[in-house]
């Protein structure tokens, strides 16, 4: 199977899943907060902790702005849109501290780009990928131009028809850029299980050859565990250091130790899933003397004794004539007295 490198993390085939803690704009606007955060996501093993690369003059017009002047839900909004957007988000400068923090904590720092700008100041960052954010599926210019950067493309695809997620992979293909992972999304916050349909991981992975992975919007671990099972080779899931935390995602986010389990529990799931091939361990394979049957004597039988099926049990341990072969014993003579429930062994027999 494809794999494709994301920095020096191979990605897709049978390696790892390749965890990524979704920050988005849960650092609230605070470098305090988006510090203690990087450092908590590589406290939980993530492979990278990823931001969004936005400004109040990239992502929305003036038109929704001024629908949005204020919100009833004040727990997860303040002020206007506009306001929002504007402490939400993450300057040039305070990519670079976020960037340099991440490597000092020995986590990769990745953001999705949404202009060209921005993905042009993530290439110079040195990011292992850019993100694609599903509303930007149909942005075609802006993935030939993220294409361009020669990153490793990772595109979520929520929203989307297989034709428009085919007419992506054009785009990005169409610049010499073959790097791309799909990530299965459905874009409802919080999605339900039912709303899910995992089985699309195989449908992306037969229809585009690439490497394929799950974005994850549902509440807690199950079905980013399941997508893994089923052979995701990414998970992204969004990240906070508390779900009761005043802005946007953080209640349908992943804590500290949702991460590591999701971390943990994929990891051992991918290292699970081993083999199509039927293969026994040594040490299963010794395990059956002690776990198999033998046949054993239903009562005490003299030497000379001409062996009945009714003579004989199979029981524990699986050091002698298995009951599989209880066809080769049956007629023969014993060679020796037996006691009443003696493990049956070919030595016994003549």
């Amino acid at each position: 199977m494809r794999t494709v490198n994301l920095g020096n993390v191979a990605v897709g085939g049978d390696n790892p899943p390749y965890i990524v803690a979704e920050v988005g704009s849960n650092h609230n606007g605070d470098m305090d907060l988006c510090r203690k955060l990087i450092d908590a996501a590589a406290e939980a093993g993530a492979n990278a902790v990823k931001f969004q690369s936005w400004s109040e003059a990239s992502l929305i017009a003036r038109e929704e702005y001024e629908r949005n002047p204020s919100y009833a839900d004040k727990k997860r909004h303040f002020g206007s849109l506009r306001e929002m957007v504007r402490t939400y988000q993450l300057t040039p400068e305070q990519h670079v501290l976020a960037r340099d923090h991440s490597l000092e904590s020995g986590i990769a720092f990745c953001s999705s780009a949404f202009a060209p700008a921005e993905a042009d100041l993530l290439a110079g960052l040195d990011v292992p990928f850019i993100k694609i954010a599903s509303m930007d599926v149909t942005n075609l210019p802006l993935l030939a131009h993220v294409a361009r950067t020669g990153k490793p493309v990772v595109i979520s695809v929520g929203m989307a028809t297989l034709g428009e997620i085919e007419r992506a992979m054009d785009t990005v293909r169409a610049q010499g850029n073959e790097e791309v992972v799909l990530l299965h999304c459905v874009s409802i916050y919080p999605a339900a299980p039912s709303t899910i349909h995992l089985r699309n991981l195989e449908t992306l992975r037969q229809a585009f050859d690439v490497p394929v992975g799950f974005s994850d919007h549902t509440v807690g671990t199950a079905i980013p565990l399941a997508a893994i099972a089923l052979g995701a080779c990414m998970i992204e899931k969004h990240f906070t250091l508390d779900k009761e935390m005043e802005g946007w995602d953080h209640a349908i986010s992943s804590d500290p130790p949702q991460m590591r389990a999701i971390v943990e529990g994929g990891r051992a799931i991918r290292e699970a899933l081993g083999s199509t091939r039927r293969m026994l361990s040594e040490a299963e394979i010794a395990k059956r003397r002690q776990f198999r049957r033998s046949l054993v004597t239903r009562t005490a039988l003299p030497a000379g004794h001409v062996l009945t099926e009714a003579d004989l049990d199979a029981k524990r341990p699986g050091t002698g004539i298995g009951p599989d072969e209880l066809r080769y014993a049956v007629g023969r003579e014993l060679a020796a007295d037996l006691v009443e429930d003696q493990v049956l062994r070919w030595e016994h027999l003549r």
